[in-house]
């Protein structure tokens, strides 16, 4: 039987010997790998994201929920729940109606609505707030580039209607898009914006170099970051820049942002109305205030890894582009990392805002007395009473330094959340330095026989009522309350000059709301405005 069955082991070894002989012939031709089919190739120069999502239509399914009111989130941070309803920041801080008064963000400012948007409230804000021209829309679309390259000097310089209306009619009110943040051709992320290629560059820092990870907290501070806007003598706009210089990666501190922002006069872009000093202005700095060592950051955590967590739909893995809060998504993205409880970790976020809310309205009023007390000063120098200018000039340099303090955690988006440590380390350094300032100008009103009383009265009712064009009115619903209820024992009720009697009353501790919906905090109970 052996011999019977070898003639068929010699045929099926010779088979076998053929077969690897053809797939070795056909690997030595060359044959190309497969590649994975392309429904739709994105030309070059295609901003349209209904374009860019033939392509990834997973993404942009997820993209289009932005335009959404989102679940409800944090009680300090307040998702907006029905359709042109904005949270009046100037109603829930009402020192920063006295602060700001004098230009735009005194007017009207509101609290952000996400990146569908971000052009739309910026379209639909007072008027007041565009004057600065179309530098203003650098962040708020991805044509600032080439409108920059096209228009020369003039994008920034020109009125904000006119450069606006250079943009494609159908992107007219449309913010955040693909291309701001992707290359068309391989989907990596890119930076598309020359104020934050010009910024790293002065932190010593090589574009050409980053790390994927990099890129994934830095396609954010495009956008996400404090800039200054130059003026020339006219108050025209003529740059708009990061004010970084001097600082280094991880290390941007309100300290140094306040020396750029003090060392040219160009830099300082509006009068303040009660203390008649010219003065620069923070906007959003949560790429700054997140990135200055914090823990998340110390441990490489990037932001997308928090606002646009990986998702499953269907078999598919994708990062959500429907960018938010982790509050208002049961915490999802922070048990990537985290084994506790969403109610924990929900606590744990409250707890920070809440350390931060009651360290910001110290220094907010106490910033806002210090600018009462000088504004009486002024006019009794007015009345020809004498100053002391040594004095004088100590009280502003410390007034200066609390104000930048106030404005830069309040335009910070976390409410402290992205770095607990540096929000409290700022807001108690403005408490102090208003204070000093206060106790300096007091000095100098005794010395010309002037006495100011111990309980400043703020007149808020002036700086909250019958804002710009749209006659914009103070909410009293909306007010943020000291969630621990000192505030009310250094600034009494009767100081404040609150427009009618705020329902929230500022210094009382804050209200426990509806308890919350499972995976979110109860949506604040405020009126349509």
């Amino acid at each position: 039987m052996g011999e019977v069955m070898r003639p068929r082991g010699t045929i099926w070894v010779v088979g076998l010997l053929v077969s690897l002989g053809m797939v070795l012939g056909l690997c030595a031709c060359g044959q190309q790998a497969p590649e994975p089919v392309k429904t739709f190739i994105i030309p070059e120069g295609d901003y349209d994201p209904a374009d860019w999502g033939k392509a990834y239509p997973l993404e942009y399914d997820t993209w289009l929920q932005s335009k959404k009111p989102p679940p409800p989130g944090s009680v300090y941070k307040r998702s907006w729940h029905a359709p042109n309803f904005k949270y009046d920041k100037l109603s829930e801080y009402p020192f920063n109606a006295l602060l700001f008064n004098g230009w735009g963000f005194g007017v009207e400012y509101n609290e952000p609505r996400g990146h569908w948007y971000m052009l739309i409230d910026q379209l639909e804000i007072d008027p007041s707030r565009l004057k600065a021209g179309g530098v203003c829309l650098t962040c708020k679309t991805p044509f600032a580039p080439k409108l920059r390259q096209e228009m020369g000097a003039k994008y920034f310089s020109d009125p904000y209607v006119e450069v606006h209306a250079k943009i494609p009619q159908q992107f007219q009110r449309m913010g955040v898009m693909c291309i701001d943040c992707h290359d068309h051709k391989t989907m990596d992320l890119n930076l598309s914006r020359w104020t934050l290629v010009k910024a790293l560059q002065d932190l010593g820092k090589d574009p050409a170099t980053l790390t994927r990870q990099e890129k994934r907290s830095l396609v954010c501070a495009q956008c996400h970051v404090s800039y200054v806007i130059s003026k020339d003598k006219d108050m025209k706009s003529t740059n708009v820049f990061f004010p970084w210089q001097g600082s280094k990666v991880g290390d941007i501190s309100i300290e140094n942002i306040i020396k750029l922002i003090q060392s040219d006069p160009s830099y300082l872009e509006w009068k303040q109305t009660v203390t008649g000093f010219k003065l620069g202005f923070n906007r959003h700095p949560e790429y700054e205030f997140y990135s200055r060592n914090s823990t998340h950051w110390k441990a490489d955590v990037a932001c997308a890894d928090c606002h646009m967590p990986y998702m499953r739909v269907g078999v598919n893995k994708i990062s959500d582009h429907n960018v938010g809060s982790p509050l208002t998504d049961h915490m999802r993205a922070c048990m990537q990392c985290h084994a506790e409880t969403e109610e924990w970790l929900r606590e744990r976020v409250v707890s920070a805002q809440q350390r931060t809310i009651t360290l910001l309205l110290r220094a907010g009023y106490a910033t806002a007395a210090a600018a009462k007390i000088i504004e009486a000063v002024n006019q009794a120098q007015a009345q020809g009473k004498p100053i002391d200018p040594n004095l004088y000039q100590q009280g502003k340099g410390l007034y200066e330094q609390a104000f930048y303090r106030v404005n830069y955690v309040g335009a910070e988006n976390s409410v402290g959340f992205h770095n607990p440590q540096e929000s409290e380390r700022i807001c108690g350094d403005a408490v102090a330095m208003a204070g000093k300032c206060a106790a300096l100008m007091r000095e100098a009103a005794a010395k010309a026989g002037v006495t100011i009383p111990a309980d400043v009265y703020l007149d808020l009712a002036k700086y909250l009522d019958h804002r710009g064009l749209k006659d914009l009115m103070f909410q009293p619903q909306e007010v943020f309350t000291d969630p621990f209820g000192i505030q009310s024992m250094l600034t009494p009720e009767a100081s404040l000059g609150l427009p009618a009697a705020a329902a929230a009353k500022p210094g009382a501790p804050a209200k426990p709301e509806a308890p919350p919906a499972k995976g979110g905090a109860a949506p604040a109970k405020t009126g349509a405005k």
